[in-house]
């Protein structure tokens, strides 16, 4: 990004922050100033340099709690928190597939994470009168596709009426609260995916890719987003320059949620 955002001396964290889009923002805020920590089960190699890092489960009770202490001890506070870590691991099959335990792992990690980091750090800011909180939901919540993503859309759909209902709760308090909603992101994980469909198919990755894009209906742009691009969106709802804007969401899928 090529101007300066005002968020140096920001004290951040990024949720899921090692990896695909969560990494991109980690990198970008701190290419920005902040000062940033990323937190996600284990290390990766794609975490950003200079970037704190905290191994957590932060779908857990337990691990929310952990990852709080470390910004505590660390940065003394936090006035950005980007809740970026999601994912889906049910099977395919529909709801007859879907067990309580596949749709409390899909609440736990796309909605409880969210809710539980947002209950350790927003007394702070609603106190100082300042904070801004990013959550990441998906355009599943919209189009969910009923053979392998209800439970993870019905989960970001959940995250996504909290987080209006969060807004409208400490904005008058000073925190800003905003949602990113991305399509397909064209992460390494998605990469892997267009590659193994498009070996099933034999037609190689771009195949794989057009295969994705078909399942959603067409991707009117062409191509999916890349992690800076949804990186530099958050980085600008982040900042002093997107002062006004709070309780909305801010789609990013190349066009495919048909608008009127």
């Amino acid at each position: 990004m090529g101007f300066d955002l005002g968020l140096t001396g920001r004290r951040a964290l990024v949720t899921g922050g090692t990896r695909g889009t969560g990494a991109a923002v980690a990198a970008l805020l701190a290419e920005q100033g902040a000062r940033v920590m990323a937190t996600a089960r284990k290390a990766s190699a794609l975490a950003a340099p200079g970037v704190a890092f905290v191994a957590a489960d932060v779908t857990t009770a337990e691990g929310a709690a952990l990852v709080a202490d470390e910004v505590a001890a660390r940065f003394g506070g936090l006035d950005i928190l980007v809740n970026v870590v999601g994912g889906s691991a049910s099977p395919p099959g529909g709801f007859a597939a879907l067990t309580d335990t596949h749709w409390e792992r899909e609440l736990g990690q796309n909605l409880m994470a969210a809710v539980r980091l947002d209950r350790h750090f927003l007394p702070g800011m609603v106190a100082r009168k300042s904070g801004v909180i990013v959550h990441v939901t998906s355009i599943q919540r919209q189009m969910p596709l009923p053979g392998s993503t209800t439970a993870y859309a019905a989960a970001k759909a959940a995250l996504s009426t909290y987080s209006k209902s969060l807004s409208r709760e400490v904005g008058p308090e000073g925190v800003r609260v905003v949602r990113v909603s991305p399509g397909w992101i064209e992460t390494d994980a998605a990469l892997a995916l267009a590659d193994r469909l498009g070996d099933e198919a034999g037609t190689g990755r771009d195949g794989g890719r057009e295969i994705i894009m078909r399942s959603l209906g067409g991707i009117p742009l062409g191509r999916p987003a890349k992690p800076a691009e949804v990186a530099d969106l958050i980085g600008f709802l982040c900042s002093p320059r997107a002062g006004a804007i709070t309780g909305s969401e801010h789609v990013i899928d190349g066009g495919t949620v048909p608008v009127a």
